[in-house]
């Protein structure tokens, strides 16, 4: 069969390393794709959000499967777009990926449905948002409505550093229209867990957990990211919790979007906080998370063509998904600077030393192929992903595979996965 997988990023790499494992699959297109992807996949000059310029491409070379990403094109309708064409496609539509595309709309779907969260209130002026800010406890956390690149929240410590973040977010607008409206929420304090979930509009099925890092800088300094390294399974996430989530998070979102009238068909992805006072929904994501992806993916045993058409069908049931009993972490090499301002276009050394290495993989993020060789093209550049028979081997295993890659401006935070050592 013929596969289009649509991004360009470190998640699109994992996804269609995924897919190229398996035997079902002929021929992997990729649109746009980055450097690494091209490796493996034909890379098709098509932006991402071009969606009729994506159908009709997927129309002409007859594509099997499309599996989207990326969360601009989800939010956007791509998924209804194919499926009006009659096309096989995997994500959720529109109206189900407004879950991510709109922080407001899942805030109240958690509190429509008990599903436990943060508590919150929603502004869509700054004057009633800096009004609020009189009375409100800090911290306290400023998120950006809709979708900013993982980067619109704002945890402020102090009245005025939330009174700058209102200005950052609703009139400075740093993250455009996502900042027009915002949401302000209770800051939580635990260990931040990521769970990413198979859905067929009515079952869910969990993948292993993975933690991820978002600030920039080591002990969790800097600026919020994309993010800059993740490791799986997380030590943290026990069987009790997991038993929890399923009964009150994992099972009641996908009752309330379809309650809602918008089935949930893709992956849901679960950002939780494991609190004192219980676990708690952080945020939704309408896709496989980045880097997350990058360390649950490698450890997934099904063939990702099965799980991707079960959902598509409504017989995620039938589905018994199993990961490997291992552990591997993921170590963001990005450009110095990231994430504002950066040089790119410097070469990149070390790729080929990952050919052929069992259990070690480059992610590529932000490159580009040149005459002269695989160049750096973004802030987050690489994700280097071991693994290991325990956590602290796959991450020694990672930090160790760091240093085969080699590139001027290369930047790495250096205490990815240290959690682990006080589990």
């Amino acid at each position: 069969m013929k596969v289009l997988v649509v991004g360009s990023g470190g998640r699109e790499h994992a996804i269609v390393t995924s897919v190229a494992k398996s035997k079902r699959v002929d021929k992997i297109y990729c649109a746009p794709g980055n450097a690494g992807i091209g490796e493996l996949a034909e890379c098709v000059p098509i932006p991402a959000m071009d969606i009729a310029e994506m159908v009709a491409f997927a129309k002409e070379k007859e594509i099997d499967l499309t599996i989207v990403g990326m969360d601009d094109p989800l939010v956007a309708g791509m998924v209804d777009a194919f499926e009006a064409q009659g096309l096989r496609v995997f994500g959720p539509r529109k109206n189900a990926a407004i879950i991510e595309g709109s922080k407001a709309f899942s805030k109240d779907l958690m509190k429509k449905y008990n599903i436990p969260t943060a508590a919150y209130e929603t502004f869509d002026s700054s004057e009633d948002a800096l009004c609020y800010l009189e009375t409100a406890d800090y911290p306290i956390v400023l998120k950006a409505d809709g979708l900013a690149l993982g980067k619109g929240v704002l945890i402020c410590n102090t009245k005025e550093e939330a009174q700058q973040g209102v200005k950052t977010l609703m009139l400075d607008k740093q993250f455009g229209s996502a900042g027009d409206r915002i949401v302000i929420e209770e800051f939580m304090t635990g260990r931040e867990v990521s769970v990413l979930c198979f859905c067929d509009g009515k079952h869910i099925k969990t993948m292993t957990s993975a933690q991820d890092h978002k600030r920039a800088k080591d002990g969790d300094q800097g600026l919020n990211t994309g993010g800059m390294g993740t490791f799986s399974p997380s030590p943290f996430y026990t069987e009790e919790i997991a038993q929890f989530c399923m009964e009150k998070v994992y099972q009641p979102t996908m009752d309330a979007m379809a309650a809602e009238g918008r089935p949930f068909v893709g992956v849901l992805f679960c950002g939780l906080m494991i609190t004192e006072k219980g676990t708690k929904v952080l945020e939704y994501n309408a896709r496989f998370g980045d880097p997350e992806a990058q360390v649950v993916l490698p450890r997934m045993k099904n063939d990702i063509i099965d799980v991707c058409e079960a959902c598509i069908d409504g017989k995620l049931d039938e589905i018994d998904l199993q990961f490997e009993d291992n552990a591997a972490v993921c170590v963001v090499l990005a450009s110095d600077g990231y994430p504002e301002h950066y040089d790119k276009g410097f070469l990149i050394d070390g790729l080929d030393t990952f050919k052929d290495k069992e259990d070690y993989y480059v992610f590529h993020a932000g490159t580009k192929q040149t005459a002269a060789g695989v160049v750096t093209n973004g802030g987050r550049v690489l994700g280097v992903t071991a693994k290991g028979e325990d956590l602290v081997k796959a991450r020694a295993n990672a930090y160790a595979a760091t240093e085969w890659i080699s590139f001027d401006n290369k930047y790495m935070r250096h205490d990815i996965g240290k959690a682990i050592e006080e589990a």
